[in-house]
């Protein structure tokens, strides 16, 4: 009985190793991709572009945000609700929404 915890340990712990690595790689793929969004300073970056888009003004508490018109091009729908005085902003795309209560 011992015996089988132990072969279990170590098929557990290479496998961790393995996620690891492989993480690993995928973080230095990322901070390679930002490294060059940073380097053209002439070029706005992703989270300035979106700032610029004003506020979307919407009947009710609730909108409904899908990043796009486009189902290809969106992301899965979020529910956000507009009770507070400043813009409410989409965790995935960044669009800000205020409630229009002028209607």
């Amino acid at each position: 009985m011992a015996c089988s915890g132990v072969l279990k340990t170590l098929i557990r712990s290479s496998y961790l190793g393995s996620t690891t690595r492989n993480f690993s790689l995928v973080s230095n793929q990322i901070s390679n991709h930002t490294a060059k969004w940073m380097q053209d300073t002439s070029k706005k970056s992703p989270m300035e572009l979106i700032n610029e888009v004003p506020p979307i003004k919407v009947e009710g508490r609730i909108v409904a945000c899908e990043g796009d018109n486009d189902p290809a091009l969106g992301h899965p729908i979020e529910f956000i609700c507009l009770d507070l005085k400043e813009p409410a902003v989409c965790k995935y795309c960044g669009l800000r929404y205020v409630q229009d209560h002028h209607h």
